[in-house]
């Protein structure tokens, strides 16, 4: 067995049939994560989603085969988005919640991330603690007597116990009457929900990545491509825009005029809607480091705060239960909204965004003139090793200089990637050629130092 981490930022994730991503591991992680939460001789449940993946029934298959073994009985609900999952794990009262996606990754690559009973990413140790079970030379599996192994379910309602949680969220009273809505689904988890939640409501919808085939996910569309959707707004005369990844937990949103929002600008607006309503407790929003600096300042003119984390959604989420925050996400566009999710929500946020339109009656383009974002450029460097850039005095002196030079009004950021072998820098201040300069300069840097 490799020794290698299996555990990144959010979950397994990597090739299919190149390790992490092997039917063996998915096995063994069955096994596991099974035996891990089995706490006693009662029957235990664990929910299993994914997204239109062709890999998804090898995994699917390989973890239900791990998790019946240990004595857990399996709900298999399909196809859904990610928040589904967390939503029925939690709904269901079953004791873990499993994903098998690979988010916004194209269709060759896979992955595997948990939910526990209550709906929450796991914390890394015990993430840790299952990776030495599944990665031991000789692990000695706990396995219950045959007539206690668990059965395996298909769920065949969990699409519509979704929609009805999420039209919950709207409003009991607010219709989408009259809004004209153009949804990209990128061919992912959300392709069947997503249109049917938007016109339940009333909404007219004009649907784009409906029609999965298991290997055109994110295939140019979706949240990484959110021009698609920006040009069917305009030629359409649509409302609002909504795009999003295969797992369906992010959100990028296209005001009527077509210009492309990302997760900061909605943020800002959310977090403005909630302060009025009194709604933000300490009026504090948690986002991460990758978020613009534009929204700092936004929070402190509106009596705000913004606290940081690092990048990923589950951190994001921590630091909101510590803090008893109610609104958090990152600038890619995953939005948690505490008073109704565990973890970010692509549709959940679309429809509070939605429901800011209805209320206030303006249209999104006015709304969204809340907050103009700094510029800021955002580079990849593919890198061979990970060294901590503080300890290249080359890098480090650099990003010292380029951060002196803004005097303030800007500021560096080199982080690794949690899931490929990349280095990404990003800069961001007030002048664009200066920023563009600067992320140019370090991208070559590093490339020559971590090559």
């Amino acid at each position: 067995m490799s020794t290698k981490r299996l555990f990144g930022t959010d979950g397994l994730r990597g090739e299919v049939n190149s390790f992490p991503m092997t039917p063996e591991i998915a096995l063994r992680l069955g096994l596991a994560a099974g035996q891990y939460f089995r706490d006693g001789a009662r029957m235990h449940r664990v929910v299993i989603g994914k997204d239109t993946r062709l890999s998804g029934y090898i995994f699917e298959t390989a973890l239900t085969s791990g998790f019946c073994a240990t004595g857990m009985d399996v709900f298999l609900v399909g196809p859904l988005p990610t928040p589904a999952i967390s939503f029925l794990t939690r709904n269901m009262r079953a004791d873990l919640g499993v994903v098998i996606s690979a988010s916004h990754n194209p269709f060759m690559d896979n992955g595997i991330k948990f939910f526990d009973r209550h709906g929450f990413k796991l914390p890394d140790d015990v993430e840790d603690e299952i990776s030495a079970m599944v990665l031991a030379e000789n692990p000695a599996w706990d396995f219950p007597p045959a007539d206690k192994v668990g059965r395996a379910h298909k769920i065949q309602d969990s699409r519509g116990r979704y929609v009805v949680y999420l039209k919950h969220s709207f409003s009991e009273v607010l219709t989408l009457d009259g809004f004209k809505i153009v949804v990209d689904c990128a061919h992912g988890a959300a392709y069947s929900v997503a249109p049917l939640v938007l016109e339940e409501l009333g909404a007219e919808v004009i649907s784009v990545g409906v029609k999965p085939n298991g290997l055109n996910i994110n295939d140019r569309c979706g949240s990484l491509h959110p021009q698609v959707v920006a040009d069917i707004v305009q030629d359409e005369g649509a409302d609002i825009g909504l795009a999003l990844d295969g797992d369906a937990d992010r959100l990028i949103v296209v005001d009527e005029k077509g210009r492309i929002l990302d997760g900061d600008q909605i943020m800002a607006l959310c977090a403005l809607d909630l302060m009025e309503q009194e709604k933000l407790n300490k009026n504090l929003l948690v986002a991460t480091v990758m978020s613009n600096m534009a929204l700092e300042i936004f929070m402190k003119d509106n009596g705000g705060q913004l606290m940081r984390t690092p990048v990923g959604d589950r951190y994001v989420v921590e630091a909101m239960r510590r803090e008893n925050a109610m609104l958090g996400g990152e600038q890619s566009g995953h939005l948690i909204f505490r008073e109704f999710s565990t973890t970010g929500d692509g549709l959940l946020a679309a429809l509070q965004l939605l429901r800011i339109m209805r209320d206030t009656g303006k249209l999104l383009s006015e709304l969204a003139h809340l907050l103009e974002p700094f510029p800021q450029v955002l580079k990849n460097v593919r890198v061979v090793k990970k060294t901590p850039f503080d300890e290249v005095p080359a890098i480090a002196k650099a990003v010292e200089a380029v951060e002196r030079d803004m005097a303030g009004k800007g500021r560096v950021l080199l982080r690794y990637s949690g899931t490929e072998p990349l280095a990404r820098v990003m800069v961001e201040g007030e002048n664009q050629d200066k920023v563009d300069q600067y992320a140019g300069e370090l991208a070559e840097l590093l490339e020559k130092h971590l090559r």
